[in-house]
């Protein structure tokens, strides 16, 4: 599901790496130059009263990523119903920008990636997600309006989890467990390592681990996709991302399986053809370590899904200069 005026775009597989390729459904692919846009992903209740409202977004490059700090490019706005449909209208004030967003943009589609709790008396307002890219303004619009009410299932839909399957019993399928060991606030220097430990488990193990056969041929390697949601490999897995700070100067050891929908083949993604994941510790611990070649701030969020639903924790990182 995606806000009153963003952009969602049917994803499909790139073929080469120029600015623009076409791919074979007629398609045209951009590798960068296009704009990314918020996406309010829908709500559900909670058994207290409150509501969780869903977002994400769709970043329309393949390779182009963007980082956009908390600011008048990048901010929530709570606001009465209708009030920020003007895009023309300036809507950032610093209380209240910084609801949990990202700063960092991956490619391409990256769902239902944080989350907001309203109290029951939240009624028609909206919670406003603003981003310029591009010289561009995108808001994402997200309210209690009936026809954004979602479960599991729906959520299992919008990523194209368990390969897109329909099973009712994905209405009441669990989220993994995680936990990160450690603190969630670490120190480091540029060029020392941080070692990461993250426990993750699926507490029903549905849906089930499901790794296609290797393919033998091209035609058996990818299909035409049959909708505009490409599909993903049901079963655990577990790896890191930067949500905050600049992706580019973080390596991740070892390298960790893509956290946003990169369908193209061989591409180190659950949602990448031959649709074969990473196999699970049998101890449940995932190691790795992060690397930083630029002092800063960041955010290190873990992703642990079992292909339907996800679950996040954030370790921060505060990278300090080379002593001198």
């Amino acid at each position: 599901m995606i806000g009153r005026s963003s952009i969602l775009a049917a994803a499909a597989l790139a073929l080469g790496q120029p600015a623009a390729a076409q791919d074979v459904t007629g398609t045209i692919q951009y590798m960068g130059g296009q704009i990314v846009s918020p996406s309010y992903e829908g709500w559900w209740p909670n058994e207290d009263g409150s509501f969780t409202l869903f977002f994400g977004y769709f970043n329309s490059n393949w390779e182009q990523d963007f980082d956009i700090p908390i600011g008048p490019e990048n901010h929530f706005t709570l606001v009465e119903p209708g009030a920020l449909d003007d895009l023309s209208r300036d809507s950032y004030q610093t209380v209240g920008a910084d609801q949990g967003q990202p700063t960092h943009f991956y490619p391409r589609r990256n769902p239902f990636l944080f989350t907001m709790t309203v109290p029951a008396d939240f009624g028609e307002k909206e919670w406003v997600w603003t981003l310029k890219t591009q010289g561009q303004t995108v808001r994402a619009y997200g309210m209690l309006a009936t026809d954004y009410r979602i479960d599991p299932q729906v959520i299992s839909t919008e990523v194209g989890g368990n390969f897109g399957s329909l099973d009712d019993r994905l209405r009441t399928n669990l989220a993994p467990e995680l936990e990160v060991e450690g603190a969630a606030r670490r120190s480091v220097r540029v060029g020392e390592a941080v070692t990461l430990v993250a426990r993750s488990n699926d507490p029903d193990n549905y849906p089930p681990r499901s790794n296609r056969r290797l393919p033998e041929t091209l035609e058996q390697l990818y299909t035409v996709p049959s909708g505009v949601v490409v599909q993903g490999a049901p079963g655990l897995r577990m790896s890191w991302m930067v949500y905050r700070g600049p992706a580019n100067t973080v390596t991740f050891s070892p390298t960790q399986l893509k956290t946003w929908m990169d369908s193209r083949v061989y591409a180190n993604s659950a949602w990448s053809p031959p649709y074969v994941l990473p196999e699970v510790p049998t101890d449940g611990r995932w190691v790795a370590q992060a690397t930083f070649s630029q002092a800063g701030e960041y955010v290190l969020r873990a992703v642990a899904s079992d292909g339907s639903m996800f679950t996040y924790r954030d370790v921060t990182v505060a990278v300090s200069p080379l002593a001198r």
